[in-house]
C-alpha cells in the first residue's frame, strides 16, 4: 500500500521536474548586448513587470559579444541569453551545460565583410593573402568562413587576426588589417564612414541567432524559460512596429551615430521562433565546417542540446 507521504515524495520529485519551484525563484539573470532589441526591451521594463508578481527579481548582465556571454551561462553566472549562430557551436563543442531554447531568423543584411573606401579589395576573392579581423568564435567568424568558401577561397588562404569588436575597429580604423568580418550596429557605422560591405552574410549563407539558456536552469525551472522566451516573442512584435525607438535606445546607451542605428535597426529581424529542424540542420551545417577546420575539438549533435518550446500565439 502507497503511504501518503510516499506519494507526497513522488509529488515533490515531480514538481522538481515540471518547473514547480519556480516560486523558490528569487532572480532571473539574462546575458545581452548592447545591440538589437535589448536596450528597449530592458528600458521598458517589461521583463520586470512580468516576474514581479512572482516575486522575481531581473538582473541584467552585459557582454561585448557572444563567446563571453556564453561561458557565463555555462559556469551559472546567468541564466539567460542571446547570441548569434557560432558561439553556442564551440559551447557545446566544450561540453557547455546550456541549451538551445529559441531561434531567431536573421535578415542576413546584418553582419558582413568590410573593406576601407580606397582598399583595392572590390570582391571577396580579392581577399586571398589579406588580413582579416574576426572576434574568434562569434557569428561572425562564421561568416569570413562561408563568405571565404564561396569565393573558392579557404581560411588558410588569408591571416584571420583575431580581435574583439572594439580591438578590431582600432585595428581597422588604423589599417593594420584589410577587411573586418563584424555585425550591426559596428557594420552599419563603418558604412555610414565609408567602409564599403564586399559581402553580406545573408549573400553566402543562412544565418540565425538563439536565445539560450543553462542546462541546470532550464530542468529546475522550464516555466520561467517558456516565460522568457514568450516575453521577447511578444517584445519582438512590438519592436518590428517601433524601430524608432529601438534606435533611440541604442543610442543612448551606446553614443553611436543615430543614423547607422536606423539603418541596422531597419534591416534586423526580432520575431522568435522554436528552433525548428530546418534550423537545427543549418546548425549542424556550422557545427561540421568548424569541425572540418579544426577549430573545435569534435564533433557535436546540436540536436542533442535543443529545448523545445511551444509559443503561446
Amino acid at each position: 500500500m502507497v503511504s501518503r507521504r510516499s506519494l507526497l515524495v513522488a509529488a515533490v520529485l515531480i514538481g522538481f521536474g515540471s518547473g514547480a519551484f519556480a516560486a523558490d525563484l528569487k532572480e532571473v539573470r539574462i546575458g545581452f548586448q548592447k545591440a538589437g532589441i535589448f536596450p528597449a526591451v530592458k528600458a521598458r521594463g517589461t521583463v520586470e513587470a512580468a516576474f514581479k508578481p512572482k516575486g522575481i527579481a531581473v538582473k541584467w548582465v552585459e557582454f561585448q559579444f557572444g563567446p563571453p556571454l556564453l561561458e557565463a551561462l555555462n559556469t551559472g553566472n546567468i541564466d539567460f541569453g542571446f547570441t548569434g549562430d557560432t558561439p553556442p557551436i564551440f559551447a557545446q563543442a566544450a561540453n557547455s551545460n546550456l541549451l538551445y531554447v529559441a531561434a531567431l531568423e536573421s535578415s542576413g543584411k546584418n553582419e558582413g565583410v568590410i573593406v576601407p573606401a580606397d582598399s583595392p579589395i572590390k570582391a571577396p576573392a580579392d581577399l586571398k593573402g589579406k588580413r582579416i579581423a574576426i572576434p574568434k568564435g562569434s557569428s561572425a567568424h562564421n561568416t569570413a568562413v562561408a563568405v571565404l568558401e564561396k569565393a573558392g577561397l579557404k581560411l588558410s588562404d588569408v591571416t584571420p587576426v583575431y580581435l574583439s569588436p572594439a580591438d578590431a575597429a582600432a585595428a581597422f580604423a588604423s589599417n593594420q588589417v584589410d577587411a573586418w568580418s563584424i555585425w550591426d550596429p559596428y557594420l552599419a557605422l563603418y558604412e555610414k564612414k565609408g567602409a564599403r560591405v564586399i559581402s553580406f552574410a545573408g549573400d553566402a549563407h543562412t544565418t540565425s541567432a538563439f536565445y539560450l539558456a543553462n542546462r541546470d536552469f532550464t530542468k529546475q525551472h522550464p516555466d520561467v524559460v517558456a516565460q522568457l522566451n514568450q516575453i521577447f516573442a511578444d517584445e519582438g512584435r512590438w519592436g518590428s512596429a517601433h524601430r524608432a525607438e529601438i534606435a533611440k535606445s541604442l543610442n543612448e546607451v551606446t553614443g553611436v551615430e543615430l543614423s547607422a542605428l536606423e539603418t541596422a535597426i531597419a534591416r534586423a529581424n526580432f520575431g522568435i521562433s522554436p528552433v525548428t529542424d530546418a534550423i537545427a540542420a543549418n546548425q549542424q551545417i556550422i557545427a561540421d565546417r568548424f569541425f572540418r577546420l579544426g577549430l573545435i575539438p569534435r564533433e557535436i549533435k546540436v540536436r542533442d542540446i535543443v529545448w523545445k518550446w511551444t509559443p503561446n500565439s
